[in-house]
């Protein structure tokens, strides 16, 4: 398929003429969006000054971070805006060389150079202009639970905790297991991670659903694929300043012996901490500190994502009424996604995507997913910006 803006029609000045009209038609929606941020620069920039601004540390950093985020669209802005122009000039030399070769080819390489360059700019723009979710930014506790299969569905949640830790590894992101919940060979009927980094759960947040795999158990003599299957969810890390407030009279809170890999250093006391939330009957627990005191601010964060992630599903029920999610629902009974080890294959059902690299991206190779994922959320996105749904 040929990019966007180019035509394949027999005439240099034909094709030059589509490109300039295909731009013009594309952005009529998005550039009274683009020309506000010139705007605002101009408003950042002053408010910036101030004085009384400056001594406000909190108030100065989230003007700055805002100036930069609106800094980078203006000037992508400004360059599209300039190479438009260029396309333009670049027509009119082609309509007047007539039959002269050189301003002919020194139109047509303009014109090609400004037709590739916009194409690139107005897909940087149009995914600057998508609406953000304030949460991708944060770091994410990612749980993982057996499911169905039995010991086999324990392997793969060991598996699948492996994969996610290697991926995050090859980003530098750091991860840790809050908590955990051994099986006798090896998996995990339940392991909680933290993972801290650069946009954690922006490239997490799409792991959540069920995970199915088809493949010959280790326990299996006769050979047979059996089918298991793991949940995972994956949770922003509220921010302190930001995260709702849990009233003490509300949480249960029990000490316990820890046990199992990861817990021998503490196993002599009872530094295992599990809090419940007596409203909703949410459970968090933390086994791993080397306290009593860390593993229930641990265990304190845990239930505070969960209780958010909580009332973010319950409102992203109610809104499903009008407007379909985006990748999935994230309810924990969705099939997300087959790992066919027989053949090689990994499936995303929600994306119709089949990659045949299995092993490899077992082994944390997990970008290509990743990407395709958050492809397909901004082609959903943009379509309901033109549609004014966003």
């Amino acid at each position: 398929m040929p990019p966007i803006g180019w035509h394949t029609g027999p005439s240099p000045l034909r094709r030059a003429s589509f490109s300039l009209f295909l731009y013009s038609a594309l952005t009529p929606f998005l550039r009274p969006q683009l020309a506000r941020y010139n705007d605002r620069l101009g408003e950042l920039e002053f408010l910036l000054s101030r004085e009384d601004i400056m001594k406000d540390m909190t108030q100065f950093l989230a003007l700055s971070r805002e100036h930069t985020e609106v800094g980078a669209v203006a000037s992508r802005w400004a360059r599209y805006q300039e190479r438009e122009a260029d396309l333009s000039t670049a027509t009119e030399m082609l309509e007047s060389a007539g039959t002269d070769a050189d301003m002919t080819a020194m139109a047509q390489e303009e014109l090609d150079s400004a037709s590739a360059e916009l194409t690139q700019l107005e897909a940087e723009l149009t995914r600057m202009l998508l609406p953000k979710d304030p949460d991708d930014a944060r770091n994410a506790f990612v749980e993982i639970r057996a499911g169905t299969g039995g010991d086999e569905s324990t392997l793969f949640a060991g598996d699948l905790a492996r994969m996610y830790t290697r991926y995050c590894d090859s980003l530098g992101w750091k991860t840790e297991i809050m908590s955990e919940s051994a099986s006798e060979l090896g998996g995990y009927k339940e392991v909680v991670l933290r993972v801290e980094g650069h946009n954690v759960y922006g490239a997490l947040k799409f792991e959540s659903g069920g995970h199915r795999v088809q493949r010959v158990p280790v326990t299996e003599t006769q050979g047979r694929i059996h089918t298991s299957a793991c949940t995972v969810a994956v949770l922003a890390e509220p921010d302190e300043a930001e995260a709702i407030k849990i009233n003490p009279a509300d949480l249960r809170i029990d000490t316990y012996r820890a046990s199992g890999a990861g817990g021998q250093h503490i196993n002599k006391t009872d530094s295992a901490v599990r809090i419940t939330h007596l409203p909703t009957g949410i459970v968090a627990e933390c086994q791993d500190g080397r306290s009593q005191h860390s593993n229930k601010a641990q265990a304190l964060r845990v239930l505070t994502a969960r209780i958010q992630e909580k009332d973010r599903s319950e409102r992203a029920a109610k809104d499903a009424a009008e407007r379909k999610s985006l990748v999935g629902t994230g309810d924990r009974s969705d099939r997300n996604r087959t790992y066919n080890f027989p053949q090689g294959r990994l499936t995303d059902h929600r994306i119709n995507l089949t990659l045949y690299k299995l092993l490899t991206i077992m082994e944390g190779d997990l970008g290509d997913v990743v990407e395709a994922l958050q492809a397909f959320e901004a082609a959903q996105q943009m379509a309901d910006l033109e549609l004014g749904k966003v």
